[in-house]
């Protein structure tokens, strides 16, 4: 394919100082299983060229689901015509070192082939495990989801770019529902579609699989005669899977390059970080690290290059608790005059890359778990996001979990309900008092970071340890709101 981009490149007759080629080809299967019953089973291709040029010093965009020289011709003569629009408007001068020329390939690790599997024994494995998880006649709705992609993306360009990556993905998801009367409370597997990762079946199929099925069922359960959370202010001990939402909300996006130069201010709002806080903003305490790392093994969100080719390296962003450097591509470190990251991705062939997470994770301390809650005495810890709310400067938020528990005197004692904890970012980050080291750590992703217009749904990944906050919020279901 590289070779046949850029004999087409080579023949496109547009006056651009610069032009990118990028195809991507997407094979997706989708199979769903409610109480036992198929609901869902599906199997998806798409196929199209983006088509990027540089006129100017500005950047236009065609895309077109044909690999014909004609219709290609076309995609450019569009995203041709767009630039020259712009470049009355123009905000900023661009020159090709936004798009450098890099030259490489990407492959997902992968043990067990995502067709080794067939779709019959994909739905047999799914209706077992609702099977599995009605542990009682209280459970009420039992779910499972599978889905698999492979993902493929070429990319040339007029000053000598040739990159492939091919990505393995794997998605899914399985929870109950229970129900006494008029209390109703649900439980999954650490949350919708956490359980997103690079690689193939050997990441689901692992020999704990029926013992966590069976767990999930049974704290569905638990959960309708637990105690209600109690409304205080305490120790908060968070695990990794609403780690990761967490950092995604109150560290991601208030990062993003775009949202502080104002771009993404009608859709999904802007930031509270200061172009001027880099370098300087003590964003949490000194044990908060975080890195921006698409090189890791297996993680949702791990390439070798972003979409314009810039070369993916691990960087932190936060390093003892102070802001270094943000979620943006080489347009907008360009523009804002800030260190980025190369992030700039797009969700599909017909959009163009936008400044987007990938792997955000915070990096692992010293800590056992043990370590961690021993010197507690009174403290709650809660597993696995359930709903979120944070404004549209990302400073002020409110999480809710599915599953607690009360620490008391170091111990995990017993079960709460309907958990939900609040503050601002600066507060709750600076209020991190414990990291869990290594063996806390664990990595989780999801396929909807929704963002830009037109919506780009995209997948990111995230890892962290237990932490532990100080003097943190908590309260109930029964609280006002």
């Amino acid at each position: 394919m590289i070779s046949e981009l850029s004999n087409i490149l080579s023949q496109l007759n547009v006056p651009a100082d610069w032009i990118g080629l990028r195809v991507v080809k997407e094979q997706a299967g989708a199979r769903s299983v409610r109480d036992g019953v198929p609901q869902r089973n599906s199997k998806s291709i798409s196929q199209g060229v983006m088509v990027e040029v540089m006129v100017n010093g500005q950047i236009g965009y065609g895309a077109i689901n044909s690999l014909q020289l004609e219709s290609i011709q076309l995609a450019a003569e569009s995203a041709y015509q767009q630039a020259i629009a712009a470049s009355q408007w123009g905000i900023y001068p661009f020159t090709s070192a936004v798009r450098p020329k890099v030259v490489g390939q990407y492959y997902s690790p992968i043990v067990k082939p995502l067709h080794a599997l067939s779709p019959q024994e994909i739905n047999d494995l799914l209706i077992r495990i609702c099977q599995t998880l009605k542990v009682s006649d209280q459970i009420v709705q039992t779910a499972a989801t599978a889905i698999t992609n492979e993902t493929e993306s070429w990319f040339v360009s007029s000053n000598g770019s040739e990159v492939y990556q091919k990505f393995l993905l794997l998605e899914t998801h399985y929870g109950a529902t229970a129900q006494d009367g008029p209390i109703v409370q649900q439980r999954s597997s650490n949350g919708y579609l956490a359980h997103s990762y690079q690689g193939g079946w050997e990441l689901f199929l692992s020999s704990d699989l029926w013992d966590q099925v069976q767990r999930t069922g049974e704290q569905s359960i638990e959960l309708l005669t637990a105690t209600e959370c109690p409304d205080t202010r305490t120790t908060l001990v968070l695990a990794p899977d609403q780690m990761m939402l967490q950092i995604h909300e109150s560290v991601g996006h208030p990062l993003e390059l775009d949202r502080i130069l104002g771009d993404e201010r009608n859709y999904a709002g802007g930031s509270f970080v200061k172009p001027d806080d880099f370098g300087q903003l003590s964003y949490g305490s000194e044990l908060m690290n975080i890195t921006f790392n698409p090189t890791v093994p297996g993680e949702f969100a791990s390439y070798s290059f972003d979409d314009i080719g810039a070369p993916a390296t691990k960087e932190y962003l936060i390093q003892a608790g102070v802001l270094q450097r943000g979620l943006g591509s080489l347009e907008s470190q360009t523009r804002l005059g800030k260190p980025g990251v190369a992030c700039a991705r797009a969700s599909s062939w017909n959009r163009p890359p936008i400044d987007r997470m990938a792997n955000l994770n915070l990096e692992p301390g010293s800590d056992s778990f043990a370590d961690l809650i021993r010197d507690i005495e009174h403290g709650v810890y809660m597993e696995a996001n359930r709903s979120w709310s944070i404004d549209d400067q990302r400073y002020k938020f409110q999480f809710g979990c599915e599953y607690a528990k009360l620490i008391e005197n170091g111990q995990l004692t017993k079960t709460l309900r309907n958990p939900n904890y609040r503050a601002t970012t600066p507060e709750f980050w600076h209020s991190l008092v414990r990291v869990g080291n290594e063996s806390t750590w664990e990595m989780y992703g999801t396929p909807y970071c929704g963002k830009g217009e037109p919506n780009q749904a995209i997948r990111v990944g995230h890892g962290s340890p237990t932490c532990v906050f100080d003097q943190v919020e908590v309260f109930g279901g029964g609280a006002d709101k």
